[in-house]
């Protein structure tokens, strides 16, 4: 756990206890400061008593002795309104930061490389992670994905942090200068929490904060928000910029074409790895990823030959894409993970035969930005609060059924999938919406289609992955626009 020495026998209010605001009052308690936690929930604030750290109801304490207001993520900070308890806080001239902001103050001596984007920024950082860790380096892998913060390793100047970071978090973290900064890609995601689409572009272009030579910026510029980003930071100047693409050329970047990732960071392009024998990172949202974590590593210094060594052997993350079990010869893909239109749509373009079980609580009033191939996806299986937007979207499109529940969307599409026979169907779990309708978070509702899939009558195989027959075009797959 990361000590928080400069906090020694001053009062600390901590708001939301969920892992990262534990966390962090855990650290603060044990670097000797006086935590005063608090969280809306009452089971929270009877589990945090429990475990010793102590509650104080930050809607009636004396904001004039905190010296800072830990604020959990998801707790509204500025857009579309402040939460009370962090107004309070800055009425008293409180300072209002996130953990990760700690971890910075703690750690000034480590190297930090950030990785955000509204899709594909889990799988980056663990590639980036996992990158670094075996080519010798020490790295400590966390932030939005994983480990809290505050209970990583505490590194010393020969260390990496590599962090995922939402948002939110980029909102709450005001002292990081990241090293290598990874902005993906930008859609409209959480637009109502950052009052519109110029407020999501700009807490993402926050990763960049106070780049300047050699710190090294990494940029997607598959979508047209990030192209022009990256332009701009070329324009400036101030740091080193490196774009990435999965599809196209991108002049003294990163990229691939036709699965063939390019290296002309040095004017040369090095043809460095051939992505498609990588079923771990299947389509060209994938690609992009890759693409990604190779430019950060050659900027922290990894060689490429070992970069290349290091992405053949990435296994996956769970809840992305990941390889169930291949039942009676279909595969069944959780990709759980994907809780938005973008996410959802490349996973849908990865895959030849597709039986596709959609839906949970949507993140707007539409089905915007959704785009299925019709010849690819054979039946959709429609699931929790959105299944009447999904109905409407697909009437006269796609057949589909109503489940109302996801385990009787998966014995529904097991048994299509059996009865049809098409060579490399697959099961894909891609809800393009949020769990909270009827699960605690992304990570929950893969687990239940696990269990659901492992229940399944049949022969099973559980492969760490699957061959290019159930795959679009092998390999290649393609991004659905």
């Amino acid at each position: 756990m990361i000590a928080l020495p400069f906090y020694h026998d001053l009062p600390v209010a901590v708001f939301g206890l969920g892992k990262s605001g534990l966390a962090s009052a855990r650290a603060l308690q044990n670097s000797g400061a006086e935590v005063w936690a608090w969280d809306d929930s009452e089971d929270r604030r009877a589990d945090a008593e429990e475990a010793g750290i102590p509650v104080v109801d930050l809607y009636r304490c004396d904001w004039r002795e905190v010296t800072s207001l830990i604020i959990s993520p998801g707790i509204p900070n500025l857009l579309p309104e402040p939460h009370p308890v962090a107004k309070l806080a800055r009425d008293h001239n409180c300072e209002v930061i996130g953990d990760i902001e700690l971890l910075g103050r703690a750690q000034r001596d480590a190297k930090f490389v950030g990785i955000t984007g509204t899709n594909g920024k889990s799988t980056t950082t663990a590639l980036i992670g996992h990158v670094i860790e075996f080519s010798g380096r020490t790295v400590a892998v966390g932030g939005n994905l994983g480990i809290p913060a505050l209970e990583l390793e505490a590194l010393d100047s020969s260390g990496i942090y590599v962090l995922e970071m939402s948002s939110y978090q980029l909102e709450l973290t005001l002292s990081i200068t990241f090293d290598v900064a990874v902005l993906l890609n930008i859609s409209p995601d959480h637009l109502e929490r950052h009052g519109g689409m110029e407020g999501y572009i700009k807490a993402k272009r926050l990763i960049f904060h106070r780049q300047t030579t050699p710190r090294t910026a990494v940029i997607g510029v598959d979508d047209d928000i990030c192209e022009k980003i990256c332009e701009e930071l070329q324009g400036a100047g101030d740091q080193t910029v490196i774009p990435v693409s999965g599809h196209k050329v991108a002049p003294g970047g990163v990229y691939a074409v036709d699965g063939t990732l390019y290296d002309d960071t040095e004017g040369q392009k090095v043809p460095a790895l051939d992505l498609r024998q990588i079923a771990s990172l299947p389509g060209e949202h994938n690609w992009q990823n890759a693409a990604a974590a190779y430019a950060a590593c050659k900027a922290a210094g990894i060689d490429p030959p070992v970069i290349a060594a290091c992405l053949r052997s990435f296994p996956g993350l769970p809840h992305r894409q990941e390889v169930i079990s291949i039942v009676d010869g279909v595969a069944y893909i959780n990709d759980s993970k994907a809780t938005n239109a973008d996410a959802a749509s490349k996973a849908l373009g990865c895959y030849s035969v597709v039986y596709w079980i959609a839906g949970g609580r949507p993140k707007g009033k539409t089905l915007d930005g959704f785009a299925a191939d019709p010849q690819r996806i054979r039946h959709a299986f429609l699931i929790g609060e959105a299944e009447d937007l999904f109905a409407s979207a697909l009437d006269g499109k796609i057949p589909f059924t109503r489940c109302g529940t996801l385990d009787k969307a998966v014995a529904n599409a097991a048994e299509r999938a059996r009865d049809d026979m098409a060579d490399g169907a697959v099961v894909l779990l891609s809800p393009g919406c949020s769990s909270f309708d009827h699960y605690q978070n992304f990570e929950a509702r893969g687990d239940a289609f696990r269990a659901l899939v492992k229940a399944l009558p049949g022969e099973h195989r559980e492969p760490d992955s699957i061959g290019a027959e159930f795959f679009s075009g092998g390999l290649e797959g393609r991004v659905l626009q």
